[in-house]
């Protein structure tokens, strides 16, 4: 398994064990995590902490060359906010653990190109699929529905 997915998805299982949502994302520049986080809208009580966003914002502060050599790595498909902020910041490459459970706006973040790898791991999609069964009401706060 990939180290970064590998820890992405170390991300995913604290937010879980946390009682929050089980997604994670890293970070990665230079083949190094430099921001690394995890859904955390129910720890935090807030509106926005999807797993990219709290890992983005645990990175600090990066310069427009820091972001177009990063890879995020995120354990689910980004929804709009996340992919948006991907595009914001002209991340080049996303690689998404998978998109079996949810899949955000993938076409759209291609075509203003962004390279998205979905790799279909099945430690991710045993994770959401598990919570999606178990707390059906949080994951739909969680994508708007």
């Amino acid at each position: 398994m990939d180290l970064f997915l590998k820890a992405a998805i170390e991300e995913a299982e604290l937010g879980l064990k946390e009682g929050g949502i089980p997604i994670g994302s890293v970070l990665v520049i230079d083949n190094k995590i430099i921001g690394r986080g995890h859904n955390r809208r129910v720890q935090k009580g807030s509106s926005i902490l999807h797993a990219e966003m709290d890992c983005l914002e645990n990175a600090g502060r990066l310069t427009a060359r820091d972001y177009q050599k990063s890879i995020l790595y995120s354990t689910l498909s980004p929804c709009d906010m996340c992919s948006g902020t991907a595009l914001l910041y002209k991340i080049p490459r996303i690689i998404v653990g998978e998109n079996k459970t949810f899949q955000g706006p993938e076409s759209y973040t291609k075509s203003r190109g962004i390279k998205l790898e979905i790799l279909q791991d099945k430690r991710c999609i045993e994770l959401m699929e598990s919570f999606i069964k178990t707390r059906p009401e949080l994951w739909n706060e969680d994508i708007g529905v």
